[in-house]
């Protein structure tokens, strides 16, 4: 990271969510009256005074509990506390201060870090409320009065934060950043496949189905360029969803898919191919994105010298609509085929974002009509005049023609296919645009 870092943490329901949504002016974070809600560290970018850094909100920490996806939080409120350069420790004016915000104030302390105090919830104007003098008591100095929800003392928060932070090492990313989705349905190991590639416990983990709830960016470079991953929540079917937690995350999901420039569609090999992963790789279809189809777990698959055969066909039966995506079978628990699933997303998105100049696409039109005869109807036949590309990301190519009626869809999927075979543009859906002569 070429920015500075500033963790937000504290114990749960403090604000911690809504403060960091209000800090990067965006609702990155899921925010929910309910505890815990938020359980992996979630990036964010907040400017102040014309310079950035980088923000990690984190989930509520429970210093003494036991229960495993209670210690993971705590966990990885802890690698945001080593990761960061400045910590702000949120507290709640309303309750007051109570045990639990002694002894995190203890464990921040030992880390040797700036630490700057907020008192959130004060959302009322005027004198603090005793309450709020309590808070001396936790030896950080001066507390600062915010109120997360209407944003008042939140430019003073961000001065106090600011005074510790060096920016003489911050330089602009140079755009070559390939924007990767990981989707696919609960439990498919896209969590796995992120703590693997980063060599560190990124995210949580846990056997149990819908951990993952907001959509989690981690900055990589390796050998094959810059990357930026984005991990979602499992996305179920639509029936199978009761609480409003889930529907948020399945919105973020399907706002990752939509920034995203290629979509890693993780399948779990032991369970098989099922209805739902086609649904959740549709999705990616539907947006225009460059796909892998990466089937994990594969270490844990008893093996012939079928099995790998047959898995493909099945893959090809069930994914019929995007047969234009790459297959690659890895396990996120081994490392076994990363560099391959590297190499497929550096070429997806270059495939993505290819330009053909229109003298070589009118070429092989030419050659495409005198090979197969444009479709007629009642002694009327199909004349396409030319045809150009009008955009990338996904390559959409406009067809001019005399009569869009006569421009059959089986037409369209030969003309496609002939653009596949002469340029490639394997891992991307290709988009045709039929318009009439003279049409706008």
């Amino acid at each position: 990271m070429n920015k500075p870092v500033i963790a937000i943490v504290g114990r749960p329901n403090v604000g911690k969510s809504t403060l960091f949504n209000k800090l990067i002016g965006q609702r990155l974070s899921i925010v929910d009256d309910t505890p815990g809600v938020t359980r992996d560290r979630i990036y964010g970018e907040v400017e102040w005074l014309g310079k950035k850094a980088f923000i990690i909100d984190t989930g509520g920490i429970e210093p003494k509990s036991d229960d495993i996806i209670l210690s993971q939080m705590r966990r990885q409120a802890q690698l945001a506390i080593d990761t960061a350069n400045v910590i702000i420790l949120v507290t709640d004016g309303k309750t007051g201060m109570v045990a639990t915000d002694m002894d995190i104030a203890q464990m921040l302390m030992k880390s040797n870090k700036p630490i700057v105090l907020c008192v959130n919830k004060c959302d009322g104007i005027g004198e603090p409320t005793p309450e709020f003098y309590e808070f001396y008591n936790l030896g950080l100095g001066d507390p600062i009065q915010v109120s997360s929800v209407h944003g008042h003392g939140t430019g003073d928060l961000l001065d106090n934060v600011f005074e510790h932070l060096d920016f003489t090492e911050d330089s602009e990313d140079d755009g070559t950043v390939i924007n990767v989705a990981v989707i696919g349905k609960p439990n498919a190991g896209k969590s796995s496949l992120i703590n693997k590639i980063t060599n560190e416990e990124r995210c949580i983990v846990s056997d149990i189905a819908g951990t993952t709830r907001d959509t989690i960016d981690t900055m990589i470079e390796n050998k094959y360029g810059k990357f930026n991953f984005t991990d979602t929540a499992g996305l179920r079917r639509q029936n199978k969803i009761y609480d409003d937690i889930e529907k948020y995350s399945i919105i973020r999901a399907k706002m990752a898919i939509e920034r995203s420039d290629v979509c890693v569609i993780m399948i779990d090999a032991e369970a098989g191919v099922t209805e739902q992963d086609t649904k959740v790789a549709g999705l990616a279809h539907e947006a225009g994105k460059a796909c892998i189809l990466a089937v994990n777990k594969w270490d844990a698959i008893e093996k012939n010298d079928k099995t790998i055969q047959e898995f493909r066909k099945k893959l090809d039966t069930d994914f019929a609509f995007m047969s234009y995506a790459p297959k690659v079978f890895i396990s996120a628990k081994t490392g076994q085929r990363i560099d391959r699933l590297f190499e497929f997303i550096v070429s997806c998105a270059e495939q993505s974002a290819r330009r053909i100049t229109t003298g070589m696409l009118n070429e092989l039109l030419a050659q495409a009509t005198t090979r197969v005869q444009p479709p007629s109807d009642k002694g009327k036949r199909l004349k396409i005049f030319y045809v150009t590309q009008a955009s990338v990301k996904p390559p959409t190519f406009i067809f001019f023609c005399n009569n869009a009626q006569l421009f059959h869809f089986s037409y369209q999927r030969y003309l496609e296919n002939r653009i596949r075979e002469a340029f490639g543009l394997e891992g991307t859906p290709i988009r045709i645009i039929i318009r009439e002569r003279g049409e706008k």
